[in-house]
């Protein structure tokens, strides 16, 4: 049977985890618990969690989403301002609207997650009709799943839901053995340009620690946050996030995060945040309290970069928007959403107007990728 529950803290944290998939920190009970005891979600920010759960006959967890009540469409990164804006020039309410996804993390995970076996094809169908009744029930205009994997996007689109394409850029590892074996996959312009980047850094006097999550005192965080916040104050924003989230983090699962803190002269002047999963780092927050010349590039790709050569990660997803990536390395790559929509007529419209976005996507991607800076023997096309 299927149950809405107002906080993940009601479910057992080892239930919920066994039906996660490699393990994925960014859909771990952990994780999500530590958004919303640091105060990140709830009604006062607009993120109300109405996590949805399956249980089998003996009480046993079986399938999972996380899900939020959204009063408004801040810090999803898949922009749906205009079907908003629609809505309210029909006389129409769009909010509150359903969304399943990590909060604040435009990073591709499992949305779905059920216990693997047998029955796992029907607790999927069970949990997305679950999803579907449940916005219905609820009166919601819309219901979302968003940075969707290649099997929650193929398993929504059998339920009826609208697939949304859009692209990120993001870095692949071809099994370099060191960053300078990765520079020399570029064609010579391009490598010399990355390489006077980072001597730039380098000649300036900066240095990098590199701290996982475990390693992360109170102290750091307060450093690591307040660039960070500083970010976000300069584009007139305030932060997502709180130092109490990442202090909770670091205790709950430390190996799912890693810190750059570069240094000048003694003193700490730079930070870029990352997750990791078993296979993928995943950039998020970054600020500084100094300028000096490709600092940004350095912190946030060059050293996410290496230390996924170091690590033998596969995959960088430095986060969203950004052409500036390509030069360094960073392809296009496609990322889904999902959509459910009450009312029919808007449904068709958005319908139409998502096969024609997909099409701009393509496009695009395509003519991005002919600005890569590998060697042609080396370029990959554009992934979807």
């Amino acid at each position: 049977a299927a149950r809405v529950l107002q906080s993940i803290a009601s479910c057992a944290p080892h239930a919920w985890n066994a039906l996660v998939p490699h393990d994925h920190p960014l859909v771990r009970h952990e994780f999500l618990l530590a958004l919303e005891q640091s105060g990140c979600l709830g009604a006062e920010t607009g993120w109300i969690p109405e996590h949805l759960v399956i249980e089998d006959a003996n009480g046993a967890l079986v399938g999972a989403m996380p899900l939020y009540r959204k009063l408004h469409s801040w810090g999803e990164f898949v922009f749906d301002w205009s079907w908003a804006r629609a809505w309210m020039q029909a006389g129409l309410d769009y909010y509150p609207k359903l969304v399943s996804m990590t909060p604040f993390t435009p990073a591709t995970a499992p949305r779905v997650l059920v216990k693997p076996g047998p029955d796992a094809k029907r607790v999927r169908a069970e949990l997305i009709n679950a999803l579907t009744d449940h916005a219905r029930a609820q009166r919601m205009s819309s219901a979302h799943l968003l940075f969707i994997d290649e099997q929650d996007r193929a398993e929504l689109a059998t339920h009826g839901y609208l697939l949304r394409k859009d692209c990120q850029f993001h870095w692949r590892n071809a099994g370099y053995a060191s960053f300078d074996a990765y520079l020399r996959s570029f064609r010579a312009e391009k490598r010399k340009k990355a390489a006077r980047e980072r001597r730039r850094v380098a000649e300036a006097g900066i240095t990098f620690e590199t701290y996982a999550g475990r390693e992360m005192d109170a102290q750091l965080w307060r450093t690591v946050f307040a660039f960070s916040a500083g970010t976000f104050a300069a584009h007139g924003h305030e932060h997502y996030l709180n130092v109490a989230f990442f202090n909770a983090l670091s205790l709950s699962l430390p190996d799912a995060l890693m810190v750059k803190i570069a240094y000048h002269q003694g003193q700490a002047v730079a930070a870029a945040i990352f997750f990791r999963s078993h296979d993928t780092l995943y950039g998020r927050y970054w600020g500084a309290a100094a300028d000096f010349h490709s600092l940004h590039f350095e912190t946030c790709y060059y050293q996410g970069i290496d230390y996924c050569i170091r690590e033998g990660l596969q995959y960088f997803e430095p986060g969203t928007q950004g052409e500036h990536k390509v030069p360094r390395g960073f392809q296009p790559t496609a990322t889904w959403s999902a959509h459910w929509i009450a009312d029919r007529r808007f449904a068709r419209a958005i319908e139409d107007y998502l096969q024609r976005e997909g099409a701009g996507v393509d496009a695009y991607m395509q003519d991005v990728a002919q600005h890569l800076p590998f060697r042609r023997d080396e370029s990959v096309p554009p992934q979807d």
